[in-house]
């Protein structure tokens, strides 16, 4: 099977027990479908190919014990190549990475690591050393796993310390919001407070407004009364007076009609009337006592004046 231009017959064909080489293939990309339906190819070597990179699925061959990756151009691996648990031996020589994975640290398997002629990152190459013979190899791997164990502790505890960090903001968040629901809690009930208090003042103001109405209603009403009252005061003495007229009136009708019936009496054939002679002989008596009377008040005169 061919790829990226690379021809290679079929991978069963290639396999030798549980050794599969797909060196030398012209391979740019790692066909990882057929590798994964080959279970007991364990050993895999795809040195000096054309591989920049490798697929993300690439990890699921989990099977793999020995993996030779040597004399490609690489620039990274798959950020999950930690998954490959199985692997025990690892070729990366003469590629272009310059870090690896973090998960790379999961690789607990891993006994002999190869990472000469790359680009790495001076504390990374400074760690992995030279790998010019098997115990150098040995000694890399083991100083890999413990460097790259130590990037994992301090990435954790960095993540750690994030998200308590993240945690410890949402709580300040969420303290904040309270804080502020309590103020704006508070500062309505202060409004709602001001505002009772706000109508209760209108409230008074208005009644003891309407106290003072009533009261200097009732004040003109009692001074419009009294000179009503005073007025009818001398009322009595007009009633007095009217009385008087009264009587007097009655008095003059009474000495009207005596003196009518006199002058019937005196004057008419009537005066021969029992009635008329009674009134005559009562007006002759009357005359004669006035002059009497008149005679007597001379008398006394007289004497009074000796």
């Amino acid at each position: 099977m061919a790829r990226g231009g690379g021809k290679a017959g079929s991978l069963k064909d290639k396999l030798d027990g549980n050794e599969l080489d797909l060196s030398l293939c012209g391979l740019s990309e790692v066909p990882v479908r057929e590798l994964a339906a080959l279970p007991k190819a364990t050993v895999l070597d795809l040195s000096c190919n054309s591989l920049v990179s490798l697929p993300s699925d690439f990890c699921s061959l989990t099977h793999l014990v020995k993996l030779d990756l040597s004399k490609n151009r690489l620039q990274q691996l798959p950020m999950d190549f930690g998954r490959l648990v199985s692997l025990q031996h690892l070729d990366l020589l003469n590629n272009r990475l310059v870090t690896l994975p973090v998960s790379f640290a999961q690789l607990k398997n891993l006994k002999w690591l190869d990472l000469k002629d790359n680009p790495l990152d001076p504390v990374l190459a400074k760690v992995a050393g030279d790998c010019l013979d098997e115990k150098q190899c040995k000694q890399a791997a083991v100083r890999v796993l413990q460097h790259m164990k130590a990037i994992q502790s301090e990435q954790d505890r960095e993540r750690q310390r994030k998200l308590q960090a993240e945690r410890e903001m949402e709580k300040k968040r969420e303290a904040e919001q309270r804080a502020k629901e309590a103020q704006e809690r508070e500062l309505r009930k202060r409004e709602k407070a001001e505002e009772k208090e706000r109508r209760r003042r209108e409230y008074d103001a208005q009644r003891a407004a309407k106290q003072e109405v009533e009261k200097k209603t009732k004040k003109e009403t009692a001074q419009t009364r009294k000179p009503a009252s005073s007025s009818r005061a001398p009322q009595p003495a007009r009633h007095k007076h009217s009385w008087s007229r009264s009587v007097l009136r009655a008095l003059l009708l009474v000495l009207l009609c005596i003196l009518c019936t006199l002058a019937v009496c005196k004057l008419t054939e009537l005066q021969h009337q029992p009635l008329c002679v009674s009134v005559n002989t009562l007006y002759e008596d009357v005359v004669a006592a006035v002059q009497n009377h008149k005679t007597l008040q001379n008398m006394l005169q007289q004497n009074s004046q000796q």
